[in-house]
């Protein structure tokens, strides 16, 4: 298990003298790190994360991730998440959103991730590229049906230029548009993490063509200094 960064949740590890010597995977195990051993970008990264409030209700309740209530409350606005929904989750490690998923009535839910990935209930999860081949033949096949929702927490390894960083976010968010698009049962809903300036160009025009409703909105658990916000598109018009 592991806590996501805001910028970098597809790929990003924490700095390996802020990981336990067992890989750093819980974050309950991240609480017994000896600052003292600590760089300072390391000493500063584990400060927040224990003044973090989220962190501290992830571990209580038991998410995987903080990211888990950037779902919850995205779901308490608006109601995204539906009791007997087929869900696919791209960019699924650690598994916090397919927690929130079952929690509130999912009946069906497949993700995939470059991660490997913990079992969560009856999920099916692949550990793969959602780009490569046969893998969204998989998804779909594992779901049984077309999914009503699909959700993408991917974000692009970060460089630090925040322009950079935000072109590469959103062309994920883009390939994930288009499977969803694909995909989608009439009537569903995409979910999917941006940048900083939301979703823009193509994207947009893509998201509007195709869903009666799109809106962007930075749930409160994302953090203040994070450049991200969530692009929410419901009523898909069907195919």
């Amino acid at each position: 298990m592991s806590i996501e960064d805001d910028t970098g949740k597809r790929r990003w590890k924490p700095p390996q003298d802020a990981r336990t010597p067992d890989g750093g995977r819980t974050m309950g195990q991240r609480q017994h790190v000896h600052k003292k051993k600590l760089s300072k970008s390391s000493r500063v990264w584990v400060e927040r994360q224990l003044n973090d409030p989220y962190v501290r209700r992830a571990i209580e309740a038991g998410y995987r991730a903080r990211a888990a209530y950037k779902l919850k409350e995205i779901d308490e606005k608006f109601g995204v998440l539906k009791k007997g929904a087929r869900v696919i989750d791209l960019g699924c490690a650690p598994g916090g959103w397919m927690q929130v998923a079952f929690e509130k009535g999912a009946a069906r839910i497949a993700g995939v991730d470059l991660l490997p990935v913990e079992p969560i209930g009856e999920a099916v999860i692949f550990q793969g590229d959602i780009a490569e081949e046969g893998m969204t033949s998989r998804l779909i096949s594992a779901l049984g049906d077309r999914p009503t929702l699909v959700l993408s927490d991917m974000a692009a390894d970060t460089t630090g230029h925040r322009q950079t960083d935000h072109v590469r976010t959103v062309a994920l968010a883009e390939l994930a548009a288009e499977f969803a698009i694909e995909h989608l049962a009439k009537g569903g809903v995409f979910v999917a993490k941006v940048f900083q300036g939301g979703a823009q160009g193509d994207l947009l025009e893509l998201l509007k063509s195709n869903f009666d409703e799109v809106r962007h909105w930075k749930p409160p658990a994302s953090r203040s200094e994070s450049p991200e916000s969530f692009v929410i598109a419901r009523g898909f018009r069907g195919h």
